[in-house]
């Protein structure tokens, strides 16, 4: 499902993104360890289905909206005709080879759930779950190395570290319910009482009436659509500029369909509209490619991570000095033990870091734990909806208003604080 058919679907909740899901009654009373072991051991792992306890309205969203799939986002398929209309023309089958949740069972009687990304399931069940059968999910380090090393034979990057990040995620919503204690808690506290947002999507007017100072474009043209496409794109660009006024944060999502030549003309193009960043231009392989146009763009600041993989492959981003802004996924990059190793990195070289859909899932904690940590990206419910359904949406996700615009925060729930019911 990508991004447009998740806020067609208006739920919002616990789809491939996640949500601010509450815990359910798997929750078991708090331990006290008294400085022992905590003598939890992991006796059941599987995949689960899951929908929200508490979801948004249905409805059909006003014509036009982003969230419909009449509505073209450039992206890597973009060079072919037939696939270049939508994602879902090339994305697997519904259903198939999908991101996915996994339950991890203790004999205390708690549970943890993690999302995973795609294909990631079919690594859990087939290898990681006889891994991790019998352990204790507080050896977080001991057994996220178990499932790197024991893995890396066949793939370091991709499907396997979506399976690792499931599991991972999953671990650490178990150490914070036995300990009655959000995540964020368990990393650090906050370092702030609330997290700037944006919100990615090309509702422009929607999302600047409800109260957004900083939003995020889905550029929907690349190097197939030639000079009428970068001129459809600056006029997207203008739009946003108009509606946001002077001092409004401008960023583009480039899902990696660009080249670096049609990259520097966009740059210089887009110049007078004072674009922030721009998004994976590039594909994610290309390191190279992203230090020369990091060094030549002046204009605006390249972003990317939403598909790197790992603390070495943003090393590799970083030997390049290839963006200014990292952009890992919690529920891709290897969950939360590998994202505070990668926002570790980054802090040592002052490179602020923005986690992929930050605000949906439970990065929110990581980034309301970190410094170098400024915002978190969050989306919003497709027009055309009842007040209902965008009532819902800022209880779901602590929204509040101030001189930045919108802002969030994570829920004090234990663990990662989901709400979700399991099927």
């Amino acid at each position: 499902m990508n991004r447009r058919q998740l806020l067609r679907a208006t739920p919002l909740a616990g789809m491939l993104l996640g949500s601010r899901w509450m815990p359910d009654a798997s929750a078991a009373p708090p331990l006290a360890f008294a400085g022992e072991k905590s003598r939890l051991k992991i006796t059941g792992i599987r995949l689960v289905r899951t929908r929200p306890a508490h979801p948004l309205p249905q409805y059909t969203p006003s014509p036009g909206s982003w969230s419909t799939q009449g509505v073209e986002v450039a992206n890597p398929m973009s060079i072919y005709p037939e696939y270049k209309a939508t994602r879902s023309l090339f994305f697997p089958d519904p259903g198939k080879l999908g991101g996915f949740t996994v339950e991890i069972s203790t004999d205390k009687g708690i549970k943890g759930y993690g999302n995973g990304g795609p294909a990631g399931g079919e690594v859990v069940t087939g290898h990681l779950t006889k891994l991790m059968m019998g352990r204790d999910p507080f050896d977080i380090e001991r057994n996220w190395d178990i499932c790197w090393r024991s893995t890396m034979s066949y793939g370091r990057m991709g499907v396997t570290m979506n399976a690792i990040s499931g599991v991972d995620v999953a671990m650490w919503d178990i150490i914070g319910k036995a300990l009655d204690m959000p995540i964020y808690r368990l990393i650090g506290g906050e370092v702030k009482d609330r997290v700037p947002a944006y919100c990615t999507g090309n509702d422009i007017e929607q999302h600047v009436e409800f109260g957004y100072k900083r939003l995020k474009l889905a550029i929907p043209h690349g190097p197939a659509d030639g000079r009428e496409g970068m001129r459809k794109n600056v006029e997207l660009v203008k739009r946003a500029r108009t509606a946001l006024g002077p001092d409004g944060d401008i960023m583009l999502d480039c899902w990696m369909a660009w080249t670096e030549r049609y990259t520097i003309e966009m740059a210089e193009m887009m110049e007078p509209y004072r674009v922030y960043w721009m998004e994976e231009v590039l594909q994610p392989h290309d390191y190279a490619g992203f230090g020369r146009l990091n060094a030549a763009i002046k204009s605006t600041r390249i972003a990317t991570g939403e598909h790197e993989y790992g603390r070495y492959g943003f090393r590799y981003l970083l030997e390049a000095r290839g963006a200014s802004i990292w952009q890992p996924d919690l529920n891709w990059c290897g969950g939360l033990t590998e994202l505070r190793r990668i926002g570790a990195m980054a802090a040592a070289y002052d490179i602020p870091v923005i986690p992929h859909g930050g605000g949906l899932n439970g990065a929110i904690h990581w980034t309301i734990a970190n410094v170098n940590a400024p915002w978190a990206e969050l989306f919003m419910p497709a027009p055309g909806g009842p007040k209902e359904a965008y009532k819902m949406f800022e209880e779901q996700y602590v929204i509040s208003r101030g001189p930045e615009g919108i802002y969030t925060r994570p829920h004090e729930r234990p663990g990662w604080g989901w709400d979700i019911v399991v099927s």
